[in-house]
């Protein structure tokens, strides 16, 4: 019988951190609730978690500080917080301490839930590849040499193409947030760099042409999400 996946959720707000856990139980996660950042990071440090689920302002010490120390211990295990604040200088600061989602409250139960298994996927993919290469249809990708390869030819990619298109592939077949990539990648989601972006998605596009089952698709309000045929191999 395959092992559960363990959540580590650190809630100040005793009824909602019930409330969350119970639901993330449900469906079919081991969920350790925590009212503070530093029982919170005492349990990490005892246990092995799959995914962090932190509230930002919380007692002893906030999301921020514990992400930080949570990173330092173990750099790769997926990070996401929650918080009512939206300042954009808090989510900047929860992305420049690697988070790899942000929920603003309220919001339901469910939306946590599916950004939970869409990063857990997301890992699990990277875990089944070499850590420097995607497998994109036909092409390869170097993330490291910035080499996109197709039939013996290869493509050299700009810094900006290369980053983009690596945040795409580790949102293979799911959407990736307009936000989300603004901020990783260009710091600010201001209009001049949405154009930007714009521009290398096109790019991107121009690039992967060679393999017609390969598609960068808008989703209007959302983002774009990178189409990559299933494979059957291994």
């Amino acid at each position: 019988m395959e092992d559960k996946l363990r959540i580590l959720l650190c809630e100040d707000d005793e009824n909602l951190g019930m409330l969350l856990r119970e639901y993330l139980q449900a469906k079919g996660y081991v969920a350790d609730l925590y009212p503070d950042g530093d029982a919170g990071y005492k349990a990490f440090l005892k246990t092995k978690y799959d995914i962090c689920v932190f509230d930002v302002m919380m007692p002893k010490k906030d999301g921020f500080t514990l992400a930080k120390e949570v990173r330092s211990a173990n750099s790769e295990v997926p990070i996401i917080f929650l918080t009512a604040k939206t300042l954009k200088e808090d989510i900047l600061e929860g992305f420049k301490l690697g988070a790899d989602d942000y929920i603003t409250k309220p919001f339901s139960m469910e939306e946590l839930t599916l950004r939970v298994e869409a990063i857990l996927r997301r890992v699990k993919g990277k875990r089944n590849k070499d850590s420097n290469t995607y497998k994109i249809g036909k092409f390869t990708f170097d993330i490291q040499k910035q080499i996109l390869s197709i039939d013996g030819e290869q493509t050299k990619l700009t810094t900006k193409e290369s980053e983009l298109l690596n945040l795409l592939c580790t949102h293979a077949n799911d959407v990736l947030n307009r936000d989300f990539a603004l901020k990783t990648i260009w710091i600010d989601d201001n209009y001049f760099n949405a154009r930007s972006m714009d521009v290398y998605i096109t790019k991107l596009r121009k690039h992967l042409k060679a393999d017609p089952a390969i598609e960068i698709i808008n989703i209007h309000g959302k983002g774009y999400k990178l189409i990559i045929p299933e494979t059957n191999e291994g």
